[in-house]
């Protein structure tokens, strides 16, 4: 059985929970990081050596890196998902590292200082840098959105869990925030595949 390090708090360990959900596959998950500890343990540091979440065992193949579970769960067998046409998967690829280099860490100021800092401790101007830099990513989003049901042309892919997971992050916190219609109409249609239950019905923590 798959097994999945990590704590559904973490926006990378809900990408890969997401996933296996989407695809049917049986897992189990074990809590891991912040509050949970393990990660600076022994066992855990022998399977990833970098102390975070999330990392998987699939009968005996460790992996870590959400992303590129994400792909591996995705190719293990034929799915609508991750097609074999080398275009195709590239079109998806692609907003995938957009996810991670560009939306995501512009994001982490204003989530940290808004749902895990105290707040008379928060840094009121960092929160606002970081809402300025993510409007210029939701309105990429968005201009893409304008023109397509999904992120990449084919259709539903392991780019719109990722994304969907960076969005409900977004979505969700307690600040004013430019309307973006077709950003909200897709994630809309991802909150409501099955899949996505265990991510999008989570306030954020």
């Amino acid at each position: 059985m798959l097994r999945i390090w990590g704590r559904i708090s973490s926006i990378n360990v809900q990408k890969v929970v997401w996933c296996a959900d989407e695809l049917g596959l049986a897992c189990e998950r074990i809590d891991a990081g912040g509050a949970f500890g393990v990660t600076k343990s022994a066992e855990y540091l022998a399977m990833n050596p970098n102390a975070i979440v999330p990392t998987i065992d699939d009968d005996g193949f460790v992996l870590y890196e959400s992303n590129a579970i994400v792909r591996y769960l995705c190719s293990k067998q034929p799915t609508a998902l991750w097609p074999d046409d080398a275009r195709k998967r590239a079109d998806a690829d692609r907003w995938m590292e957009w996810q991670s280099t560009n939306f995501t860490p512009v994001m982490r100021d204003a989530f940290w200082q808004l749902i895990r800092v105290p707040l008379d401790k928060r840094d009121n101007a960092a929160v606002e840098r970081s809402r300025e830099a993510c409007e210029k990513f939701t309105a990429i989003l968005d201009a893409r959105l304008a023109n397509s049901e999904y992120l990449a042309s084919y259709g539903f892919s392991p780019a719109d869990i990722v994304n969907g997971c960076a969005v409900h992050r977004w979505l969700n916190l307690p600040l004013e925030r430019v309307r973006r219609p077709h950003m909200e109409r897709w994630y809309a249609a991802l909150k409501s595949r099955p899949g996505s239950r265990q991510v999008t019905s989570l306030a954020l923590s």
